[in-house]
């Protein structure tokens, strides 16, 4: 996927993405959503989960102002739809000790907020235990 869209595009993509995502998981997330667009590969994300790269946003395709914007509609709809806010801490894959992550060089608090935030659909959730309770029952009989 290009990350030279424009904002009405770009915006399209993210409620796509955010119904897509919230849909499949039961919540969305900055990070499963840039993934979706392209702006950063699961390889990248991998090694910044394993902590080969400093934060988050270097491991990033697009400006900041992209980025930024990519969370924005992400609250906006998130919030449009009524789901619910879950701040949630990243910290290192692999062994030694686990440090918790930083998404921006800045290390801004908001900015790190944003990206941290999930955005639970509660319903969904709920349907998503029904299923999975009744697949296994389904198996064990």
């Amino acid at each position: 996927m290009s990350t030279t869209m424009n904002n009405k595009e770009l915006e399209k993509k993210v409620t796509q993405f955010t119904l897509e995502l919230a849909y499949k998981k039961g919540y969305v997330c900055s990070v499963d959503v840039l993934i979706k667009l392209g702006y950063i590969t699961e390889g990248d994300y991998q090694d910044w989960r394993f902590g080969k790269i400093p934060y988050f946003e270097k491991a990033c395709q697009g400006n900041l102002h992209k980025l930024s914007a990519v969370n924005r509609f992400i609250r906006k709809y998130s919030e449009e739809w009524n789901f619910e806010k879950s701040w949630t801490a990243y910290y290192q894959w692999g062994r030694g000790p686990k440090k918790r992550l930083i998404f921006s060089k800045s290390r801004d608090q908001q900015i790190e907020t944003l990206y941290a935030t999930h955005f639970l659909d509660k319903k969904r959730i709920s349907d998503l235990k029904t299923l999975l309770d009744y697949r296994a029952i389904a198996t064990t009989t």
